[in-house]
């Protein structure tokens, strides 16, 4: 079999696209969604394979900036609309594309690349780690009750529609994103997306509604979701979907959940992206009744390994020499010191001191962001500890005060 793995011409979008549709089940996204998906593909970082005339294998990457611990956007790359066609499994056209992909990530600058996996096991041997996670959440509204703060009275709740409200939103959006790990800053165009919806995705539910929340003629906050009416003999069993719920403050926060909880003739409420360490989890009065699920959401690779290390900050003065494996990126393997002064920046050089820590670039992908655990690693066997003392110290100064989070897809 004779392949070429090339960059995408424009003009070549449709018939890649395809390609991807087909790996992903061949259902074809709406008109409306994928004018919006080509609008955003960047031709120049996305690969396609060829074989023949025919394309087998697809992957993109969009240009991010993502927040890190300690608020810094850093660049990185987004990596998204990846594919192999059934016809062209284990040939290893995954494998070049993601060779492709870090090398030219690297040339860019970038220090790390992101990405959500269809299925977690597929990128670990490229060096990504699970970085964050998301909460789902289908709470029994009516056996709970809601205990908000002093001021959720005085915030005005107004129905907008969700196109005359996309701005708004997106303004609340990116007054948010450096208080988050994980949190992309998007550019032109990225504030369409969560306003796409296809009637064929809303399985059976309203169509995608807006409430604002405002104070003192202030926007503070903003909620979309969908409404599907149910019945049943006893009555209404109607459930709310909630797909982005944001607020800067938290008296606007509760006021945007009340609103969801006394939403008339529904029984249920259900949320399938949020933070693992949601407030609302606190404004709940039974827990148990909001049926929680956690899984993997942002998935980190550490492309410059020292440029991506000093780019973020740490919880505490930090002296520690890690042995890295690597062989994907072979730059990146080898002894690494990290110091960390009292005010928490960070310098991470190549050294020949004796290491403290072993690991593999994939774990410090998955700490890198501040919600996953070295020591919990290391429990796992996937961090060995050479020096006494070190992995408490680098695990405690690695985590995150809020959970990092990936709030919307790309």
């Amino acid at each position: 079999m004779t392949t070429e793995l090339r960059v995408l011409r424009p003009s070549e979008w449709n018939q890649w696209f395809e390609c991807l549709e087909l790996a992903f089940g061949g259902d074809p996204e709406t008109p409306e969604e994928r004018e919006l998906f080509e609008q955003l593909t960047e031709h120049e970082r996305s690969l396609g394979i060829w074989d023949g005339d025919d394309v087998v294998g697809t992957a993109g990457a969009f240009s991010f900036r993502v927040a890190v611990p300690g608020g810094a956007l850093v660049p990185a790359a987004a990596i998204t609309m990846v594919s192999v066609a059934s016809t062209h499994r284990r040939r290893g056209l995954l494998t070049s594309m993601m060779r492709r992909q870090l090398d030219d990530i690297r040339a860019l600058g970038e220090p790390f690349a992101v990405l959500t996996a269809s299925e977690p096991v597929i990128y670990g041997r490229f060096g990504y780690g699970a970085a964050s996670r998301q909460m789902s959440l289908t709470i029994e509204k009516d056996r709970i009750r809601l205990d908000v703060p002093p001021g959720t009275d005085e915030v005005r709740l107004r129905h907008a529609k969700p196109d005359e409200a996309m701005a708004a939103c997106e303004s609340v959006y990116e007054q948010l994103v450096s208080g988050r790990p994980g949190v992309p800053a998007h550019g032109p165009g990225w504030e369409r997306k969560p306003m796409v919806d296809p009637v064929s995705s809303r399985q059976g539910s309203s169509a995608q509604q807006c409430v604002l929340a405002e104070r003192d003629g202030e926007l503070v906050g903003c909620v979309t979701y969908h409404i599907k009416p149910e019945w049943e003999p006893a009555g209404p069993k109607g459930t709310v979907v909630v797909n982005d719920l944001a607020a800067l403050d938290p008296a606007a926060y509760a006021a945007l959940w009340r609103f969801v909880f006394d939403i008339d003739l529904m029984t249920t409420v259900v949320a399938r992206n949020r933070p693992v360490d949601d407030a609302v989890l606190h404004l709940v009065s039974d827990v148990r009744r909001c049926n929680i699920r956690v899984r993997d959401s942002l998935h980190v690779r550490l492309v410059e390994l020292g440029a991506a290390l000093e780019a973020r900050t740490y919880r505490g003065p930090l002296d520690v020499v890690f042995d890295v494996e690597d062989a994907f990126c072979p730059w990146n393997a080898g002894r690494w010191r990290l110091t960390v002064d009292a005010k928490g920046a960070a310098s991470c050089r190549r050294t020949d001191d004796p290491a403290d820590l072993a690991l593999s670039v994939r774990e410090l992908g998955s700490a890198y962001l501040g919600g996953e655990s070295l020591s919990s690693l290391g429990l796992a066997g996937r961090v060995r500890e050479l020096r006494a003392g070190t992995l408490a110290q680098a695990s405690s100064a690695f985590l995150s005060d809020t959970a990092p989070w990936l709030p919307r897809g790309f």
